[in-house]
């Protein structure tokens, strides 16, 4: 998305008292850290600027602000009750067969057993599949480069939630 798609969103979203902001940046990511961050360089002149400062917070977020991201986001195959975007970013499990959830829930399962967090990546737009496919693939990292694949995938998550939350017509 850019920035030229994105100004009253953009305007309405600078506008906001501090603790709106702050509320609507939690909801979208759950590091007080990245939040705060993104804060600190407000008003945006455009999107993009608010995305490059978003990559540059994710870049900079200690393992325990990553954990603390980490814990806001449930596991695939199971979206938090309620909440739209974690049911939008995972639609490709919402028709999987019976078969395919079991092996994701054995698949995370077991993923938090060797890396202590659920398994996290940016779904929108995957297949139950490739998801499945993923988390196999990465179980075999090391917990140093799987801490660094989990902040790349996050701050896609986050670019993706930040677009939404800019557009025109988006709600505050």
């Amino acid at each position: 998305m850019t920035s030229s798609t994105t100004p009253g969103g953009l305007a309405r979203f600078n506008a906001l008292e501090e603790h709106a902001a702050f509320a609507a940046l939690h909801e979208l990511c759950a590091s007080a850290t990245w939040a705060h961050s993104l804060l600190a360089r407000r008003p945006y002149a455009t999107a993009d600027d608010l995305f490059a400062r978003s990559d540059d917070a994710m870049a900079g977020l200690t393992d325990a602000d990553l954990a603390e991201a980490m814990a806001g986001h449930p596991p695939i195959g199971r979206p938090k009750p309620g909440d739209p975007a974690s049911s939008r970013e995972q639609r490709g499990m919402a028709g999987a067969s019976d078969e395919l959830k079991a092996e994701m829930l054995e698949l995370n399962l077991a993923y938090q057993e060797r890396f202590g967090h659920v398994f996290l990546i940016c779904a929108t737009g995957l297949t139950g599949e490739r998801m499945r496919d993923a988390v196999k693939e990465r179980i075999g990292n090391t917990p140093e480069r799987e801490r660094e694949t989990v902040r790349t995938e996050l701050g896609r998550i986050n670019r993706i939630r930040l677009a939404l939350l800019v557009e025109e017509d988006a709600p505050a």
